[in-house]
Order: C-alpha cells, then structure tokens, then sequence
C-alpha cells in the first residue's frame, strides 16, 4: 500500500497516476481521494501526473487521536507535495474542505512549489456567520450536524449526501449507486476524525490567509450548494484575492465533481494548459449579468476537443 509518513508520524495514503506536471487533488470531507478518480484518469491521459491521498482520519490512512486542524492538516500536505512531486512545482487543487488546506498551505509554508491553485466548491474565506461575516452559516446548523453525527452517523449521512449532490423529488443528478459509494467512503472514517475536521473546516477563519494568493488561483462553485453556500465562500473569495477567476455553475449543488464531471475536467484542464479558448481568463469586456451564460457556451464548445 503506497503511505508515507507526515511530520508527526501519522501515514497517509497517496496515489500518483500518470507521469508530467505533478497535480496534487485534495478530497473534501468526509470522502477520500478516491473522489477524484475520474478526473485524476483524465488528467493522467493528458500528461499530468494525478496525486490524489486521503485525508488524516479519512479513508485509508491513520485515525490519530489528535491533529485535525487546519496547520496541521497543510503540514500533511507539505509531506506529500515533497514525498511526490520530486522538487518540481505543483499544482493544487482542492475541493470543499479542501480549499482550507491551499489557504493554509500557501501561507504556512509561503506557497513552496506552488505554480497554480484551484479552490472547486470550497470552503474559503470563511464558513461561520459571525458580525463580520453575515452571509455565513449560522453556528446552530453545525451544532445540528454534530448532534446528527453523534446520534446515529450511518443514518446523518444518507440525509446529507441528499444536499451534497442536490438530489430531491425531481431532481436526481447523480446515481443511487453512487450515493452508496459516498455512504460507504464516509462511513470508512472514524467517528472522531469526522467530528473534528466538521468542526475544523466550519470554524476556521482563513481571511489572513488571502494574502498568500499570488498565484493563478481559478474558484468554480455551483449557485445552488447548500452544503457550503457560494456567497460567503467562493464570491467572496473572488472579490479578496486579485489572481482569483470564478466560474460559476448555474443552478449546480456541492457536489460538481460528480454532477458535472466533463464541465469541471476541461474547466481544469484549461486552466493547467493556459488554453486561451477556455474562456476562463478573457471575460473583462463581458457585462457581468452575461458572464455565465458566455462561460457555459464556451465550456460547451470546448468538451468536444478535450478527451474526457
């Protein structure tokens, strides 16, 4: 089993695929890196190398007691970046919670190796509704997750992966078969792991860390999340970090790497390439109530020339 050890001797597991420019994907909670598996094949097949490892506590690696927090957590992924990429520069890209550890990485270890990052669906600035932050989630609807997780786990998540991946009376963008597989992942977790990183991504304030976004920084998030609403989170993101980029998915839940796989593959693999046909970069002379309709009409375009 391919594991390295972190700085305080907790053993992740790691994934590479494919042989290039090191792309390390970073899962959201309470998944593992396996949820990346089609975009990590994709990018494999277009000359990247796909490094994809399951968060402390999570999938297939270690359930220290202890560590499930945010400098920590950018600590591990300072190990992996240095056991995997060989010295070269990466990419990041981070989805959900994971948006937390780029924050915390760029800043905690002044962005080292890092060429590009890529915040999908993330929880970046800040979650929490506070009086500085209005249009964040209020603190009871945590509480409520929490209690849900402690009452009975098994029973919470069949309720959240509902809302994660937008899944209602009429609308079902994703299998039941792959609300199966998100169930089993989450339930691979251990109960503690779960609580904390919840807690960890809901109560972390990353405004200091925005500062450290000299990069290329490209944010997609659908309008239509609930599991971690887009106006506290990647608009405002956007409007704080002057190299940020977004691409809204209109009418789109948390979820995107499963609803919208092909849109959010050749989003990604335009922003690695630079590609100029993208769309992503060339919006300035648009009017910003016809930015997403231009954007959907590019990407639409654009998938029948990239190989997914």
């Amino acid at each position: 089993m391919p594991m390295i050890k972190t700085k305080d001797g907790t053993s992740l597991y790691v994934k590479s695929w494919g042989t290039g420019k090191p792309v390390v994907l970073i899962h959201g909670w309470p998944l593992s890196g396996d949820s990346w598996d089609p975009i990590s094949n994709v990018l494999a097949d277009n000359g990247y190398q796909a490094i994809a490892y399951d968060r402390r506590g999570f999938g297939r690696s270690d359930q220290p007691s202890e560590g499930y927090d945010y400098d920590t957590f950018a600590d591990d992924l300072a190990a992996v970046i240095e056991n995997q990429a060989g010295g070269q520069d990466v990419v990041l890209i981070g989805f959900s919670m994971g948006g937390g550890e780029i924050a915390r990485y760029l800043s905690r270890h002044q962005g080292k190796q890092v060429s590009k990052v890529a915040l999908i669906s993330s929880v970046v600035p800040y979650m929490l509704q506070t009086p500085d932050n209005p249009e964040g989630v209020p603190q009871a609807t945590f509480d409520q997750m929490t209690e849900g997780m402690k009452a009975d786990r098994a029973k919470f998540f069949r309720g959240f992966f509902k809302d994660f991946f937008g899944v209602g009376m009429m609308s079902h963008p994703v299998s039941t078969e792959l609300l199966d597989l998100a169930w089993s992942t989450a339930m691979q977790a251990g109960l503690r792991p779960t609580l904390a990183s919840a807690k960890a991504f809901a109560t972390t304030d990353f405004r200091p860390d925005l500062a450290s976004f000299t990069v290329p920084t490209l944010i997609i998030h659908g309008t239509a999340d609930k599991t971690v609403p887009i106006a506290p989170t990647g608009r405002a993101l956007a409007k704080a970090v002057p190299a940020a980029k977004l691409i809204e998915y209109d009418g789109e839940p948390h979820g995107i790497f499963a609803t919208q796989t092909e849109r959010l593959t050749n989003d990604l693999l335009s922003f690695l390439t630079d590609n100029p046909e993208s769309g992503v970069f060339n919006l300035d002379g648009v009017p910003a109530e016809d930015r997403q309709e231009v954007l959907d009409e590019i990407t639409a375009a654009s998938m029948s020339t990239i190989p997914v």
